[in-house]
């Protein structure tokens, strides 16, 4: 591979920072001793934020790295993750707060749950589940819609030492499947379905095909537990199916909750293999706990007894596992939890949330944002969002108008914007500004969180100077790491610690690159870059500058094979509502103008081949954009598998502009 230092540097600059609110400044829960002292100290700095928690019988050892890459966290430690979660809440005297108001999609079908309700949801379900056959050490497989009931089956599970491996209810039944077949779940915890755009959207016959298709392979799944959502009819196996409020509601809310080793698995969450079968994550209890709570209260300054936070990401996705179950409730937040889509009923709705509720924390994806500044500013304006104090962003990189407009127009010009950067295998927030400390620059994640050690190399894991590009990696432990792949330790050490084994690096498989103040930027995945005339380029920046135009909303950049350059830039872009005609067309000068500026932002050798206007982009229900099925369109090529996208009709509606030629070059 080519040496990347020359090739990520130094293409677009960002001048513009800002300061944390005085106001927030001032009571912020972390602040800049906290950096100095966790450098001094690493191990020392962890074990005072496990204190944050309750332990049974206290660990003997913070970090067992003895047997790298395989690491143990608070060692001899025992703790039970439900009750850090729930019970300790309501013994502190907090059982009246509430811990989740969930919206349902339908407009008026709301429920909140104080903590003391959630505990005896969870003791019931415990009861329920181990009524069933489950056992400590079993794996059960969850496959449900944004219900209380998926955070309580979750909890249920961490209560009873059984690892769980949430699947997200819009994939496949071949997904499921394969998924319960890996880590041999006994048990799927499912609904009959669940609202999307103002329909029920099915969800046990996914199931019933999942669990045939395991049975062909040799798993075979005992139990199915079913929650009663949208009152869909489904097809009923006496012997296997169990109604939810048949099993759970007439169990005692009393359960004795068992405490578990430190090291005792929690979940396995998987992720798509570039190749080959999906990833199983396996993420430990105690560890993670500890990483999940204190950056969820850190990077998002939580006050629990005043805040209301929102995280918008599906529990099925690990932003949804860390900063929506188990990081808000071990801090006894107040969050929002909403099951639809953010333009159903209308395109307003999320904003309609904030102000019902008050929310003062919201976490969400850079496409949601980019989406939204599609909408127009008008939207979010018919609504007070003056409760806001922190904006957060997860997923991806946020382009800098991107950040902009979060910050101006949901943030009212004054709130900090948190763009954090962490992975499923990471478990927790790694790199990311602090609100209360740093003075945030649009585009950048800054640096890493106290704790966590983090750095961009070159190809021999050599420290790139400040105005460089190259890999990030991870330089030490941090507890909320993945432990292993399930059942694969060979393919974990091969996929995250083969490249820098003589450094003993984590790599993440993201290119980066440090600004001139050291600051640090992500490029997107390793395998996006493109290579243009010997000039390794970062499909992150290129996206950013088209982004920068009045006149887009979003765009997605995918290097295609060209005969001169080697690869060429090939660009698909939407533009904003307003930028278009009453037909939704595109005016005839306006792809030479996007190129131009281009040119402009970052340099002639990033200029675009083609560019096409879209309508939509293929992403996955996370938000991420499918970038290597838009390469197979640059290429002329027969689109790949789409069963992982939210809308899988995009690519036709993609193709059919393709083929209409809308994408001509000057």
């Amino acid at each position: 591979m080519n040496d990347s230092s020359a090739a990520l540097s130094n293409l677009m600059h960002e001048e513009r920072r800002f300061e944390p609110p005085a106001e927030l400044a001032d009571a912020a829960n972390v602040t800049e001793e906290a950096y100095e002292r966790a450098d001094a100290d690493p191990e020392g700095f962890w074990a005072e934020q496990a204190e944050r928690l309750d332990w049974g019988q206290k660990w003997e050892r913070v970090l067992d790295w003895d047997d790298p890459p395989f690491a143990k966290w608070f060692v001899g430690g025992t703790l039970n993750a439900a009750v850090n979660c729930v019970d300790r809440h309501v013994d502190a005297g907090h059982g009246d707060r509430v811990a989740i108001h969930w919206v349902g999609e339908p407009e008026d079908d709301t429920r909140d749950l104080t903590y003391a309700q959630l505990r005896d949801e969870v003791c019931r379900a415990a009861n329920a589940l181990t009524e069933l056959g489950v056992r400590k050490g079993d794996r059960v497989a969850i496959y449900m819609p944004m219900l209380p009931e998926t955070a309580i089956a979750m909890l249920a599970c961490a209560r009873l030492g059984a690892p769980h491996t949430v699947v997200f209810g819009g994939f496949s039944a071949d997904a499921l499947a394969s998924r319960v077949v890996d880590c041999g779940a006994s048990v799927v915890i499912t609904a009959d379905g669940g609202y999307r755009r103002g329909a029920p959207s099915a969800l046990k016959p996914a199931v019933d095909e999942a669990v045939a298709k395991a049975a062909d392979q040799g798993q075979q799944v005992e139990t199915v537990l079913v929650v009663r959502r949208t009152g869909q009819d489904v097809d009923w196996n006496e012997d296997r199916d169990v109604w939810w409020h048949e099993a759970v509601d007439q169990q005692d809310s009393g359960h004795e909750a068992e405490l578990h080793d430190a090291e005792h698995p929690l979940y396995v969450m998987y992720t798509s293999g570039t190749t080959g079968k999906p990833k199983g994550i396996l993420h430990t209890t105690g560890g993670y706990l500890v990483g999940t709570s204190w950056t969820h209260w850190a990077v998002f300054d939580l006050k629990p007894e005043t805040d209301v936070y929102w995280c918008t990401a599906d529990v099925g996705w690990v932003t949804g596992h860390s900063y929506l179950v188990y990081g808000p409730l071990a801090n006894g937040a107040t969050q929002v939890m909403y099951e639809g889509t953010p333009d159903s009923p209308h395109k307003g709705r999320w904003w309609e949330i904030v102000e019902k509720y008050g929310v003062t924390i919201f976490y969400t994806a850079p496409t949601a944002i980019r989406t939204f500044m599609k909408w127009g500013d008008d939207v979010p304006a018919k609504f007070d969002l003056s409760s806001i104090r922190v904006l957060g962003s997860v997923g991806e990189p946020i382009n800098p108008e991107a950040y902009i407009w979060y910050r101006e127009t949901i943030g009212a010009g004054k709130v900090p914007v948190v763009d954090t950067w962490w992975q499923t295998e990471t478990g927790q927030i790694m790199i990311s500004p602090l609100p209360g400390v740093t003075h945030g620059k649009p585009g950048s994640a800054m640096k890493a969180l106290p704790g966590v050690a983090a750095d961009v190399v070159d190809d021999h894991g050599e420290s790139v100077p400040n105005g460089s590009g190259g890999y990030l990696v991870l330089q030490r432990p941090w507890p909320a790491m993945l432990r292993t792949l399930w059942g694969d330790d060979e393919r974990f050490k091969e996929t995250y610690w083969s490249r820098y084994a003589d450094k003993g690096f984590y790599f993440a498989g993201d290119g980066a690159k440090k600004d001139e103040d050291g600051d640090i930027w992500l490029l997107g995945r390793v395998d996006d870059v493109m290579n243009v005339s010997g000039h390794r380029l970062s499909t992150t920046e290129i996206e950013s500058a088209l982004v920068s135009h009045a006149k887009v909303a979003e765009a997605a950049v995918v290097g295609a094979a060209d005969d001169t350059t080697g690869q060429a830039v090939c660009a698909f872009v939407i533009l904003r509502e307003s930028a278009t005609d009453d037909e939704g067309a595109a005016p005839d000068d306006l792809i030479k103008e996007l190129r131009d500026h281009v040119a402009k932002e970052i340099g002639a050798i990033a200029k675009p081949r083609q560019i096409m206007i879209v309508p939509e982009l293929p992403k996955t229900r996370s938000g991420k954009i499918m970038r290597r099925l838009l390469k197979d369109v640059a290429e002329h090529r027969e689109v790949g598998d789409v069963t992982t996208l939210a809308d899988s009709t995009v690519m036709d509606l993609i193709k059919k502009k393709e083929d209409a030629g809308s994408s001509d070059e000057d």
